[in-house]
C-alpha cells in the first residue's frame, strides 16, 4: 500500500458552501475522498487516508468483521446499515453517533480541500450506512480548520508523518497518554502513522498529532531531510575525476562569442540568456 501524501491544507469556503446553499443530495468525489450530502448537509465521508467507521468498530471489538459485512448486505435500497448495527445489539444509538461523527471528522481532514476542477458530483447517490447524524458544511470546515491549526503548531516535526515510526529508548515517560503508549508499544520501525492508525482503529489525525508530539519530545525518531544534490563548481568535471583541491581557482568561463549567439529573434535571445544563466549556476 502506497504511503499517503501529507495532509492537505484546509478547504476554501466555496464549493461546500455552495452545496449547502443549494441543498444538494448526492455524492461528491474528490482526489482524496467522497462526501455524501443530504439537503446540503454532510452525513458521511470516506477517505483513503483515514480509517473508516468499520475499521474503527472492528479494531475496537465492538463489531465483528462479519457483522460489518452483514450490515452492508442488509442495508439494501433503504440504506439502513447503521440501524442494522443497533438492532443487532452491537452498538447503542449513542455509540453509533459518536463513533460515526469521529470517523466523519477524521475523513474530512484528509478529504479537503475540494476544488471544483478535481471533483465529480452524482445526484441522488446515497451511502449504504444511511443518515446517522448530518453535519453542516460550516461546522465541518470550522472543525477542520481547528485541527489544521493544532497540527501546524508542530510543523517542525512533519517529516515523521509518512515515515516508519521508530521509538527512541525503551522507557516510556508517565506523562504520555494512553493512546501515545499504545502507539509506542505497536511501533516496530516498519509501520507509518497512517498504517498504525488503521491497525489500532484510531483517528489518523490524532495519530499524526501524537507522533509529532512524541517526536518533539524525543521519543520518536525524525528522519533527516533529504540530502540536496551537490552543486557543481565552475570547471567541475562529470567524469568522476576528483574534486578540485582546497584553494584551487577554477578557470574563468568565457562569455559567448557575439557573432555566434547574437540574434534578432527575441525567443532565441531569451533562450540564450536562460542557458547562460543556467551555466553560471552549474
Amino acid at each position: 500500500m502506497g504511503l499517503p501524501i501529507s495532509p492537505p491544507p484546509p478547504a476554501p469556503a466555496g464549493l461546500l458552501d455552495r452545496f449547502a446553499a443549494e441543498r444538494v443530495t448526492g455524492a461528491l468525489s474528490g482526489p482524496h475522498g467522497c462526501f455524501y450530502f443530504l439537503d446540503g448537509a454532510v452525513y458521511c465521508i470516506e477517505s483513503t487516508a483515514a480509517p473508516g467507521l468499520g475499521s474503527r468498530l472492528t479494531a475496537a471489538g465492538k463489531v465483528p468483521p462479519q457483522g460489518w459485512e452483514c450490515a452492508a448486505e442488509a442495508a439494501g435500497d433503504r440504506r439502513t446499515g447503521g440501524r442494522f448495527l443497533v438492532e443487532e445489539g452491537w452498538l447503542t444509538q449513542g455509540e453509533l453517533e459518536i463513533c460515526h461523527l469521529a470517523a466523519l471528522l477524521d475523513a474530512a481532514f484528509f478529504a479537503l480541500p475540494l476544488l471544483p476542477g478535481a471533483t465529480s458530483f452524482t445526484p441522488g447517490t446515497a451511502h449504504w450506512l444511511g443518515v446517522i447524524r448530518p453535519v453542516s458544511t460550516a461546522a465541518l470546515q470550522q472543525a477542520t480548520a481547528r485541527r489544521r491549526a493544532l497540527l501546524d503548531r508542530l510543523q517542525p516535526w512533519a517529516a515523521a508523518d509518512t515515515s516508519p515510526v521508530i521509538p527512541v529508548g525503551t522507557r516510556i515517560p508517565a506523562t504520555t497518554t494512553r493512546r501515545q503508549r499504545r502507539l509506542l508499544d505497536r511501533a516496530d520501525g516498519r509501520h507509518t502513522p497512517y498504517e498504525l492508525a488503521r491497525v489500532l482503529g484510531e483517528s489518523a489525525f490524532a495519530t499524526l498529532l501524537d507522533i509529532r508530539l512524541l517526536a518533539a519530545a524525543g521519543l520518536v525518531q525524525v528522519p533527516p531531510p533529504p540530502t540536496p544534490l551537490p552543486r557543481r563548481s565552475p570547471g567541475a568535471c562529470l567524469d568522476g575525476s576528483p574534486a578540485p583541491a582546497a584553494g584551487y581557482t577554477a578557470p574563468v568561463r568565457p562569455l559567448p562569442l557575439p557573432d555566434v549567439f547574437d540574434t534578432a529573434d527575441p525567443t532565441i535571445a531569451l533562450l540564450v540568456r536562460l542557458r547562460t544563466a543556467l551555466e553560471e549556476e552549474l
